[in-house]
């Protein structure tokens, strides 16, 4: 009669304690995610944005900047817009080597790109070596390669690099971000290139990231480039 009562006991243990605990607000988690219900609630889902770009806007159609220059990014996906509880969570992932926001970030993105149209392989937006050394972690590539392992698709992070290092882009204004990123990125020369692939990273401000390693993938050959961003900052 005690054998029922103690396993209950322990089953009823093991879930409260090994139970998921949201990581902004340290409440019971939800669903078997490191979020509870509220958090969750609050996410700002980038419904409506540019198609080019991921710039939220009223229509999904193209913004008046991605007309006028035609980006070398064919299709942008921003999951998000930049603010709470993603201005929580990317800063931890980002600076603070928080894992498992990045963890939760790449399941909540999985979640909503499962209908998107499947590239050939992910690429993340690569650190520069220095910077690399810095930091310890590339946290593009912590999000895309359970990103990539939550979607089935290959992870190809020898495909590009940051040949050139450059002050961080937080610093700069839109005109200078794009200028100190000419020439950033070098993509590998294959002898059969990829047809299609999507750039990953975690936030993305006036675009000149991605947009810089667009370019460097087209000039390698690559026919269609995508971002897939966490954040899109409005």
């Amino acid at each position: 009669m005690d054998a029922p009562k103690v396993d209950g006991w322990y089953r009823w243990a093991s879930t409260l304690l090994l139970a998921p605990r949201c990581l902004v607000c340290r409440e019971r988690g939800a669903n078997g995610v490191d979020l509870c219900t509220s958090c969750r609630e609050q996410l700002p889902w980038n419904r409506s944005s540019c198609r080019r770009c991921g710039l939220p806007m009223p229509d999904p159609d193209e913004c008046g900047d991605c007309l006028r220059r035609s980006p070398a990014l064919t299709h942008t996906r921003a999951v998000f817009i930049y603010g709470f509880p993603l201005d929580r969570l990317i800063p931890r992932f980002k600076f603070h080597r928080d894992l498992a926001a990045g963890r939760l970030m790449a399941e909540l993105m999985a979640s909503a790109l499962e209908s998107t149209s499947r590239p050939d392989a992910i690429v993340p937006v690569p650190l520069h070596a220095r910077r690399m050394r810095e930091r310890g972690y590339d946290q593009a590539l912590e999000l895309a390669r359970p990103l990539a392992a939550a979607l089935g698709l290959p992870l190809r992070s020898d495909l590009l690099q940051r040949v050139r290092a450059t002050a961080p882009q937080s610093e700069l204004d839109a005109g200078q971000r794009q200028r100190n990123l000419a020439k950033a990125f070098a993509a590998r020369n294959e002898a059969t290139p990829l047809r299609h692939v999507a750039l990953v990273d975690d936030v993305m401000t006036t675009g000149a990231t991605v947009e810089a390693a667009a370019r460097a993938l087209r000039g390698a050959g690559v026919q269609r480039v995508d971002a897939w961003v966490c954040a899109r900052a409005p």
